[in-house]
């Protein structure tokens, strides 16, 4: 069996979902989900020719092969892994599909069948449509002149309106009422920036209003329900840690990225003063990107994103790794149903798996972008881990096509 092309489509989410198709001389095709990046698809098709007459039955020597011809690109890390990820979790379906069976069983079974899922709540709202670098724009799929407003990601805090007690806790009691067990909100939202916006510093007005937030969303769905927190890399570690220790009582899963993960020792210096758990991995590449870390415990939970990390067979070496350390795994994840049902393989086939995000809520297409599935694909805030050859599903063209960004090539 050869490879005979490879071929790209982007679908407007709430992010840019962009998937990598490769077909072989036997007919069968392999579907993968990259992370969004800035001229994602042009390093896919620049990659192209180095898989053409391959076999893509020889999956780590085709990633070896890919990682070695980008070396010069400085493929130690970087968004070039956000393209290799993709090919490799294509690869795997084809495997998959060639020897009939799904792919956890390629990576050793499965512990589980079902697979705990996250909602991620945000701040109290739907996330607005951001494109590759995190501009707001207006989705096709959101009526014209709606409620929902685009606005500007970065710069604009102080012209937005603050984030409520009121909004937290009714976006909680939403999500509770569909059955996830488990949420995720942001802290680093309008109306707790400090007073420069630049040097990572909050005031307590600032930090008093974070636990205003996460306290209402507490007392709204009780102990029962587990609750994290992403602070998205933005605070100094003195400051963290006040957040950190002012959430203490609210007996939260985890504080996310609370500083920037390149800094071991500033995570290590909250993780030593907090009775939180501390979690990071989703800007971090490749297993080096996470062994000094997990090996000098300044995590407590690991966050690998499976459609950018390097893929499926590294995470699972992340993991494994992980799990001699007795560090759970929750894997980010803000991809379609296609990087979903991917990371569910995953999932399901390593013992240290806590939880999976689910980012799309209000994207009113997402059950729709696969088929051969039940509907819908989140049910009571878990999934079922397909037992189909391959990935267990496809993508829908129809609806795929339908909401495709324009100017993206679409299987083409």
């Amino acid at each position: 069996m050869k490879i005979v092309r490879l071929k790209t489509a982007v679908v407007e989410g709430n992010f840019d979902w962009t998937f990598v198709r490769l077909e072989t001389d036997e007919g069968i095709r392999g579907l993968g989900e990259c992370f969004f990046a800035p001229g994602l698809t042009a390093i896919l098709r620049s990659l192209e020719p180095l898989l053409v007459g391959e076999d893509p039955r020889d999956v780590h020597r085709l990633f070896r092969k890919l990682q070695l011809a980008t070396s010069g690109a400085g493929s130690v890390a970087g968004i070039v892994y956000n393209a290799i990820s993709g090919i490799e979790a294509a690869l795997w379906d084809v495997l998959g599909q060639w020897l009939e069976v799904p792919i956890y069983r390629l990576l050793g079974g499965k512990f589980r069948d079902q697979l705990r899922i996250y909602a991620d709540c945000h701040g109290g709202e739907a996330l607005e449509s951001l494109d590759e670098v995190l501009r707001s724009r207006q989705p096709s799929w959101v009526k014209r002149g709606s409620r929902h407003k685009p606005k500007d990601y970065f710069g604009q805090a102080k012209k937005e309106r603050s984030y409520s007690a009121a909004d937290y806790r009714k976006r909680a009691l939403a999500m509770k009422s569909q059955g996830f067990t488990a949420l995720k909100f942001d802290l680093d939202v309008p109306g707790t920036e400090g007073f420069d916006p630049h040097n990572r510093c909050l005031s307590n007005r600032a930090i008093d209003h974070m636990v205003s937030l996460i306290g209402s969303v507490r007392d709204a769905v009780g102990y029962e329900i587990d609750l994290a927190v992403d602070c998205h890399w933005r605070y100094s570690v003195s400051d963290v840690i006040k957040v950190a220790q002012a959430l203490e009582p609210f007996r939260l899963l985890w504080l996310e990225d609370p500083v920037p993960p390149e800094s071991l020792e500033a995570l290590r210096a909250v993780a030593s003063r907090v009775r939180v758990p501390i979690a990071t991995g989703e800007n971090l590449y490749l297993f080096e990107g996470f062994r000094e870390m997990l090996q000098r415990h300044a995590i407590g939970i690991a966050t690998p994103d499976l459609q950018k990390v390097g893929g499926l067979a590294v995470a699972s070496q992340i993991a494994q790794f992980a799990d001699a350390q007795t560090i759970p795994i929750a894997p980010h994840n803000i991809s379609s149903p296609v990087g979903t049902l991917l990371s569910a393989h995953f999932c399901a086939s390593i013992p240290n798996f806590l939880v999976l995000e689910f980012h799309a809520s209000d994207v009113p297409f997402w059950n729709d972008l696969v088929q051969g599935m039940p509907k819908p694909l989140i049910q009571n805030g878990t999934i079922r881990l397909p037992d189909k050859p391959g990935l267990g599903a496809t993508l829908n063209e129809k609806v795929a096509r339908k909401y495709a960004r324009k100017g993206e090539p679409f299987f083409e």
